[in-house]
């Protein structure tokens, strides 16, 4: 992986490496709500958004960074 560059400037807002635990957790919630409401006989949300808030999650997005050197493009 020596030749592995980013082509564009842009970089997590984060400390953290991964999300995995968040997704799980939102996942859970969005099955259980759904199955409590189909039993309600209600209409579940179509999007796991209707439930949980994304922006809860360990990382905070993303920015363009325009001042990055060569060692920060570098995977």
């Amino acid at each position: 992986m020596s030749r592995s560059v980013r082509k564009t400037k842009i970089f997590g807002i984060t400390t953290a490496e991964t999300e995995k635990q968040d997704k799980r957790r939102w996942n859970r919630t969005f099955r259980k709500v759904c199955k409590k409401l189909i039993r309600l006989e209600k209409d579940p949300p179509i999007k796991i958004q209707g439930v949980t808030d994304v922006w809860d999650g360990a990382k905070d997005g993303k920015r363009y960074y325009r001042q990055a050197t060569k060692k920060d493009m570098r995977r």
